[in-house]
């Protein structure tokens, strides 16, 4: 299940009090309404099923913007109301890999796949360079002959996430796809134990979080919907609430 949050409307002048005001360098401001998608991604499966999303719009009682961190408590707690039965694995891109959101998600008995940047994760990719140096990283190469790729694996267990939450430890996977012109590279941490018995499915589990771009959003966004900038507002709730609902797409996912 991929979770990723999106922007859906945006003004300078037309505003309600569940807007995140936003403040530019230049001092100009403008209002938004975002919101936290979820989509279920097998990555065996073309089709993606989207879930009921979680509005990211200030809260009752608050004077703070509300978050996509903090949407995705809300989420949790909801989709294990609605889905109790439901076992899933979380994937996220870099922004969601920090220490509170992983332990919201294990909280919640979720299992994750996040991806990390070196540019995001400085004391990650230094602590796995310390494990290479050490003789900790395990070398894993699959070959698809079909695609004319050489998948190269460096994979270490149990590092630490952070240098000031050495509490939190992760398994850290990196990937590269030999045989292209260019050389696509990603980085995951995963809950789940990495092994090279598992690494590719868990590497296609991450690359799968991409479906949440191409399909849903990319549809609402390109293909007729008209979900962004500017998706209308109304006078208060009106601008969630289709926002939330998306009658139409949800008509189309069903036929």
């Amino acid at each position: 299940m991929a979770l990723d949050g999106t922007g859906y409307f945006s003004s300078p002048t037309v505003h309600c009090a569940s807007c995140l005001p936003k403040v530019h360098r230049n001092g100009a401001l403008t209002y938004a309404h975002q919101l936290l998608g979820a989509a279920i991604i097998p990555p065996d499966v073309r089709e993606v099923l989207p879930l009921m999303p979680e509005p990211i719009i200030k809260q009752d009682g608050t004077a703070t913007n509300d978050c996509e961190r903090q949407a995705a408590k809300r989420f949790m707690a909801k989709l294990r109301q609605d889905h109790p039965h439901l076992t899933c694995i979380i994937t996220e891109d870099s922004l969601s890999a920090n220490a509170p959101h992983i332990e919201t998600l294990h909280d919640h008995g979720r299992h994750d796949i996040l991806g990390v940047q070196d540019g995001d994760h400085a004391s990650l990719f230094k602590q796995g360079q310390a494990a290479e140096h050490a003789g900790r990283v395990t070398a894993y190469e699959r070959h698809d002959r079909a695609a004319g790729v050489v998948h190269q694996f460096p994979l270490v267990n149990d590092v630490p996430l952070h240098a000031s939450r050495a509490d939190v430890r992760v398994n850290f996977i990196d990937s590269w796809a030999m045989g292209t012109a260019k050389v696509p590279h990603f980085s995951w941490v995963t809950d789940l134990r990495v092994s090279k018995r598992n690494v590719y499915q868990l590497m296609r589990g991450g690359r799968a979080r991409w479906k949440i771009e191409n399909e849903p959003f990319n549809t609402l966004k390109n293909q007729g919907y008209h979900f962004e900038p500017n998706y209308g507002h109304g006078q208060q709730n009106l601008s969630v609430v289709f926002a939330t609902l998306l009658l139409a797409f949800l008509v189309d996912q069903a036929q």
